[in-house]
């Protein structure tokens, strides 16, 4: 219980919204998925940027309520504005669940996000918090368990390949892609890839 206890003061002092709040540039327009824990706590000590808030899942008008409260500028946009969004964007901010395997999980949208991002010279930031890197078996499995490979477009998280983020929020700072540590952050426990049978 005392390094369970111990693990969970770690996760919840994660710096990576600190990290955020630095390197985020003055007066930026910044889109996001949704309602980021990681992104959505630096964006709310940023009073001087412009947030643009995608809504796939109904959470994104609850962020842009709180982000009006601390005077942040925000606007929710429908899924259908996606790409425009991105592309009035200076820096769009990908979420990772969990990492591994050159990918990360992340609220759906986000593929859609990062790739126009890519394509239209958008930097894309992948943000990556504390214990969110898995072994390569860990992060399919959890892959596994959250996808819906029957109807893949109802799914609530997708893969976003890494290769789509220009750069890399972590902990110890902002990195570009190739120069970001994904290492596996905890070891690969067995008990976690077994199916449970019902």
């Amino acid at each position: 219980m005392a390094v369970a206890r111990r693990l969970a003061e770690l996760i919840d002092d994660d710096p990576t919204p600190d990290i955020l709040v630095a390197q985020l540039p003055m007066d930026a327009t910044v889109c996001v998925i949704g309602w980021p824990d990681l992104s959505g706590e630096a964006l709310l000590r940023r009073g001087d940027l412009a947030v643009v808030v995608v809504d796939p899942d109904g959470l994104g008008a609850s962020f842009v309520r709180r982000l009006d409260r601390a005077d942040v500028s925000a606007e929710v946009v429908e899924p259908s504005g996606l790409a425009a969004a991105v592309l009035a964007s200076d820096v769009v901010l990908v979420e990772a669940l969990a990492v591994g395997a050159g990918e990360l999980l992340a609220t759906r949208g986000s593929l859609a996000a990062a790739a126009v991002g890519y394509c239209g010279e958008v930097p894309v930031w992948a943000v990556v918090g504390r214990g969110r890197c898995l072994p390569d078996p860990v992060f399919a499995a959890v892959v596994e368990r959250v996808g819906d490979v029957r109807v893949p477009w109802d799914a609530e998280q997708e893969t976003v390949p890494m290769a789509l983020a220009g750069f890399v929020v972590r902990p110890e700072g902002l990195a570009p892609i190739d120069d970001a540590d994904l290492s596996a952050e905890c070891a690969a426990a067995p008990e976690l890839l077994r199916t449970a049978i019902s």
